[in-house]
């Protein structure tokens, strides 16, 4: 596939692209997932819905799996009208010891680090060094042999090695890394990942970091043991630490030309250590709800049982409704134990412990008025379960035994109402026939009564007739001919396209200068198209502080320097209607703040995504961000988005979600990709659905003495890494040969030169 830029074509001025910044790059370490700001409910909020129009689960009877229904007083189950027991999973945190141990390796020559982890899970050790007279806090991939077997570099700047247990019996996952003590080596890096929950655990917002000399700085992210530090009380508290005292000494004769490189390496002085720490997890649980109904014989009154095995205090927030508009309301007395009135909307019940079991049930008594039962569970202020995110909905009227399965849908509840009474037309008019022709029949009733009986088996068929006829979409003949003689269509891989599309860059670094870019480009639509192009990318579309759109503000307002946002729905809809396909141009690698910190930092952001400073990496000193550190290259004219926070990979797929709906995009051309992971891209992607996207992953060639490099497959690798990063989702722009091209022809603009697009695949 090719690009080219639209210059030629609207003769308009070259295209100059921006220049970057050559920044090191940095691990991607998103670290402390409990910093995720958007919490699935704020204190004190509740989870009911008094929405009418909310889809509401509809609890359907039949499990045969009746244990925890069956400790209630229910004498038969023909008694039960409706019951089901329903999975539910909820957030439980365990707690571990995680240590760090430093001491001589066996054949004590060398010296062995050990971390450790004692909770279950697929545990990685994302891990680097640094090395004597570096600067700055910037990773740096360990030599081959001291990497442990499994472990596996992570770009050019970490390694990551997976926690192993060295026997069926041991507590403990752990890694051991060997090095030589009298090596160019000034410190290990690392911080722990959790595989299973995406959590990382670090120290005190930083790495943990190790020291192999005694001269380091103390920047608060030190463990062990040093002389000059003194001892260490711990990341996380609850740290004990045994000192074990060595002996070694680096004195030794052959080691002289290395310490010979640095003065103050010949005192290095490995003192060993070990240090112990409580770890939480948050881990998901399941548990069962059980719900059941039935009628009592003495008084008439609706009595539902619910039951579960969720351990704590446990309330019920529940109500009835009238009808089938599910309108929660509070029923009249009697209430069960532990009741109280929230809002005069609903109801709180504290579920009782049974007398066996770790179990805990309620019983309501309700009037025969009422259409339904509603309700949620309430864990703690910030802890509501639901069944697939609706609230629990239980019919109390027209109920009936017929079975049901877990979870289905109120779609399905019609389904079998509908064939339960077909079923049942089916036997009525069986029953008529039999008796219509059987002989004890044919002498005993008369000619009237025979009539009588084949006349209601007509209206009966009939009837069954009109539900088959309505359950069945009717499609004109010529529909169906149409269809059957129609081509499958060619089956498209998300972000990829069909590989046969011709990209055209639908404006330049000028074209904002107008304010009517979009209109302008309207009007060449048909023009552009006819040339052959069959994908066309526009320019960024949002509110931006740089006029040509690449330093973004508020995602939501699409009135920037090139038009409207109906403007750019006019210019959208064009192109579609001259069978073109859009790419809108997104910038997720950084955004520009509305606000100042207490300390005068931008980095607070208004707008409908009002992040604060969490959403910011770490590691940009520009911008004090409280997030995680950068998983890529820093952009430093803006803050960089934290894409490890869940809040923000959630905000940012609803808005390029939105993007899709509201203005009809096809697809993405992503900026600055290298600022970012590319498994972010695979996350956004999948959510976004786009037909075709390509990222902008730019950095420098390779030169020597000012002269390019003739081997540039480093380069070209680099890019193919992203494109492996994002599981082929997306493609990208072929830097590399540009950069080739340009350089033979150097006085050609940017405009002239062709992009080709790489696909995914390595090299």
């Amino acid at each position: 596939m090719a690009a080219v830029t639209i210059d030629s074509l609207l003769q308009n001025p070259t295209l100059v692209f921006r220049p970057k910044a050559k920044v090191l790059l940095k691990p991607p370490r998103s670290l402390d997932c409990s910093r995720n700001r958007k919490l699935p409910l704020s204190r004190g909020s509740c989870l009911c819905s008094f929405n009418p129009r909310r889809t509401i689960h509809v609890v359907r009877a039949s499990s045969s799996e009746t244990a925890l229904i069956g400790n209630f007083d229910i004498s038969s189950s023909d008694d039960i009208l409706y019951k089901d027991i329903f999975p539910v999973k909820r957030i439980e945190k365990v707690e571990g010891k995680f240590f760090i141990r430093l001491d001589r390796s066996k054949d004590q020559h060398d010296w062995q680090l050990t971390v450790g982890c004692s909770l279950p899970g697929k545990w990685i050790l994302h891990w680097g060094v640094s090395y004597l007279g570096d600067s700055g806090s910037e990773w740096d991939q360990p030599p081959k042999g001291m990497r442990p077997p499994g472990s596996i570099p992570i770009k050019d700047y970490a390694i990551e090695t997976p926690l192993k247990k060295l026997s069926e019996g041991d507590i403990f996952h752990e890694v051991k890394i060997d090095f030589n003590p009298i090596s160019e080596i000034a410190a290990i890096h690392f911080v722990l990942k959790d595989e299973e929950t995406g959590a990382w655990y670090q120290h005190r917002g930083m790495d943990f970091k190790v020291p192999l000399v005694d001269y380091l700085e103390d920047d608060g992210n030190i463990v062990g043991a040093k002389r000059g530090f003194g001892v260490w009380s711990g990341a996380l508290q609850q740290f004990s630490n045994v000192l074990l005292k060595s002996e070694a000494s680096h004195a030794d004769s052959q080691n002289n030309s290395i310490e010979s490189k640095d003065s103050k390496n010949k005192n290095r002085c490995l003192e060993g250590f070990y240090e112990e720490q409580s770890i939480v997890k948050e881990v998901s649980v399941g548990n069962l709800v059980s719900v059941a109904v039935r009628k009592s014989p003495e008084t008439g009154k609706v009595i539902v049982c619910l039951e579960t095995d969720i351990p704590g205090d446990v309330v019920v927030h529940w109500g009835v409704c009238r009808d089938d508009a599910k309108i929660w309301e509070i029923p009249a007395a009697p209430y069960p134990p532990e009741t109280t009135v929230f809002k005069n909307k609903a109801l709180r019940t504290l579920l009782q412990p049974k007398a066996t079991g770790n179990r805990s049930g309620a019983l309501f008594t309700l009037d025969e008025e009422h259409f339904g039962f509603l309700f949620v569970l309430k864990l703690d202020e910030n802890t509501w379960l639901k069944f697939k995110e609706n609230d629990f909905y239980v019919p109390l009227l027209g109920t009936s035994s017929v079975p049901g399965q877990y979870g289905q849908s109120d779609s399905t509840s019609e389904e079998i109402s509908s064939k339960s009474y077909t079923d049942g037309i089916i036997n009525e008019i069986r029953n008529l026939v039999s008796g219509l022709s059987s002989e004890k029949s044919q002498k005993t009733k008369k000619k009237e009564v025979q009539e009588s009986i084949l006349q209601e088996i007509e209206q009966l068929a009939a009837e069954a007739y009109s539900i088959f006829r309505s359950s069945i979409t009717t499609v004109p003949d010529e529909v169906v001919s149409e269809t059957e003689t129609t081509k499958p269509a060619v089956k498209i891989s998300s972000g990829t396209g069909t590989g046969f599309e011709i990209l055209c860059q639908g404006f330049n670094w000028e074209s904002h200068k107008s304010g009517r870019w979009y209109m302008e480009l309207k009007e060449k639509a048909s023009e552009i198209s006819s040339l052959g192009f069959t994908v066309i990318w526009l320019p960024p579309p949002t509110e931006s502080v740089s006029p040509e759109g690449y330093m973004p503000k508020d995602l939501y307002n699409l009135n920037s320097r090139y038009g409207t946002i109906d403007e750019l729905k006019e210019l959208v809809k064009s192109l579609h209607e001259v069978g073109m396909k859009v790419l809108g141009d997104v910038v997720l690698n950084h955004r520009c703040a509305h606000f100042k910190n207490q300390n005068g930092v931008w980095n607070i952001f208004g707008g409908r995504l009002n992040w604060d400073d969490r959403a910011v990496v770490a590691d940009d000193p520009h911008f004090q961000g409280r997030g995680n550190k950068s998983s890529g290259d820093n952009f430093h004219a803006a803050p960089n988005i934290d894409h490890s926070q869940e809040f923000v990979r959630k905000d940012l797929k609803e808005w390029l979600g939105w993007l899709r709906e509201e203005i009809g995009y096809d697809g993405w051309r992503l900026d600055f990709v290298r600022g970012f992971w590319g498994g972010y891209v695979k996350d956004y992607f999948e959510a976004s659905g786009p037909y075709f996207a390509v990222g902008e992953y730019w950095d420098s060639l390779s030169y020597t003495y000012g002269e390019m490099d003739h081997n540039q497959d480093s380069h070209r690798q680099r890019i193919v890494d992203w494109i492996n990063a994002t599981n082929g989702t997306a493609g990208a722009f072929d830097v590399t040969t540009k950069g080739i091209l340009h350089s033979l022809c150097p006085q050609t603009g940017n405009h002239y030169l062709m992009f080709l697009i790489l696909g995914s695949g390595k090299m």
